[in-house]
């Protein structure tokens, strides 16, 4: 698996929506909201591109990510898939790596995930950053994109990956976003 950078990764971000977030039965909405609000602020740090992928009935993303984006770039869908969304797929180019984070897992992500195998991205599901509708359908959907090459990691994972020196400055502030999530 490669190492996330700003040339081989983006980050999307997929419904994390005030009306969608709290229906997730398998995360806490406040641990998804931490972690995926730290994912964002990793994105912001270390300039890893990220993307919003939202539909029209979830209401407003969640603060917690879009403002360490500076609001993120929002890109609506009208399908359970973000690769649906052409303009999309257009600004994922060149990249080599995803990284996916949102509510629900049997939905959205399950569906990204697929689709981005597919299309033969390395992909790595946070799942810290993410909740699902039941345990069991949940672990389906885990299973499902695991078994066709997906990965499944989490956010404190991607921090202690990215960190580096932990002398540099980087390094350091990368660190402290770690240790908000296991503090």
């Amino acid at each position: 698996m490669l190492l996330p950078t700003p040339a081989n990764c983006a980050v999307l971000f997929l419904d994390l929506q005030e009306g969608i977030v709290p229906a997730s039965q398998t995360n806490p909405r406040d641990r998804i909201e931490r972690a995926a609000g730290v994912l964002a602020e990793l994105c912001a740090l270390h300039r890893l591109p990220a993307y919003c992928s939202l539909v029209s009935q979830g209401g407003d993303f969640l603060t917690a990510v879009t403002g360490p984006l500076g609001g993120g770039e929002l890109r609506p869908r009208v399908t359970t898939s973000a690769f649906s969304d052409t303009g999309l797929v257009t600004a994922l180019e060149g990249r080599q790596l995803l990284i996916l984070a949102g509510v629900a897992s049997e939905i959205v992500v399950q569906r990204t995930a697929l689709d981005a195998l597919a299309a033969g991205f390395q992909l790595l599901v946070a799942v810290d950053a993410s909740g699902g509708l039941d345990p069991r359908t949940e672990a389906a959907a885990w299973s499902r994109i695991t078994a066709e090459g997906g990965r499944l990691s989490s956010v404190v994972t991607l921090a202690a990956e990215l960190a580096g020196d932990f002398t540099s400055e980087l390094g350091g502030q990368t660190l402290g976003l770690m240790y908000r999530l296991i503090g």
